[in-house]
């Protein structure tokens, strides 16, 4: 299933994710322009290697890079892919919580997916990149936050590509089970060392979920209370 749009409004203009889009197609613009041995040297310094981390080499020097590597990504499927889920499910969370609030959202979101990885996989050397991280925490959010919002989706049938709106909450748990399936289908095998770092998708939503529960009891009792207001 490929999301297209969703049907939930926003109140606000998303600067910060609009900003995050723009820098994360900057960066990669910047990478195209690299011969390959540079760019290998580029993901090499700016990645996040778990062995790195699980090691602590060179007395953290390797912190800022739980940071850059959200900007990094390895090629156009990977960076259009991301950006079109953080246009998404994105603009919604900033409406939430404010842009001050989204942009440590994400950020903190990107780190726990990254360290769920470097626990699952201390020993790899294989540098971990890309927004997908942070992006899990987004769509861990919205689906806490706003289950029954519709998504306007494209489900392939055999040779046929459908539309249908479907409510967040399958769109995005369907999502889930499948980087959970590829997960654990991943341990123990060559594949924990390789190009798609499956944990760190399935760190990023738990810490975005569970992040927006206090959010999403606060909404229902804010409704409630509204509700009986009305009827009062």
């Amino acid at each position: 299933m490929i999301p297209i749009r969703d049907d939930n409004p926003t109140s606000r203009v998303p600067f910060i994710t609009v900003a995050l889009i723009a820098a994360n197609i900057a960066v990669f613009a910047y990478e195209f322009t690299l011969p390959a041995a540079a760019l290998q040297a580029l993901v090499e310094t700016w990645g996040l290697t778990p062995a790195r981390v699980a090691l602590g080499t060179a007395q953290f020097a390797w912190l800022p890079t739980v940071v850059t590597s959200m900007f990094l990504h390895g090629g156009w499927l990977h960076l259009l892919g991301n950006m079109l889920y953080l246009w998404i499910f994105g603009n919604n969370i900033e409406d939430r919580l404010g842009p001050v609030g989204f942009l440590a959202f994400y950020l903190a979101a990107g780190a726990f997916a990254a360290a769920t990885q470097v626990f699952v996989a201390p020993e790899s050397q294989v540098p971990i990149v890309g927004a997908s991280g942070a992006i899990s925490g987004v769509l861990g959010a919205y689906a806490v936050l706003y289950p029954r919002a519709r998504v306007l989706t494209v489900i392939p049938i055999f040779f046929v590509l459908e539309l249908a709106a479907v409510p967040a909450g399958f769109v995005i748990g369907f999502w889930f089970l499948l980087q959970v399936a590829s997960g654990v289908g991943s341990l123990g095998t060559e594949g924990m060392a390789g190009n798609v770092a499956w944990f760190a998708h399935i760190g990023g939503f738990i810490a975005g979920a569970v992040g927006m529960v206090p959010f999403a009891v606060l909404d229902r009792r804010r409704s409630r209370a509204k509700h009986f207001k009305t009827w009062g």
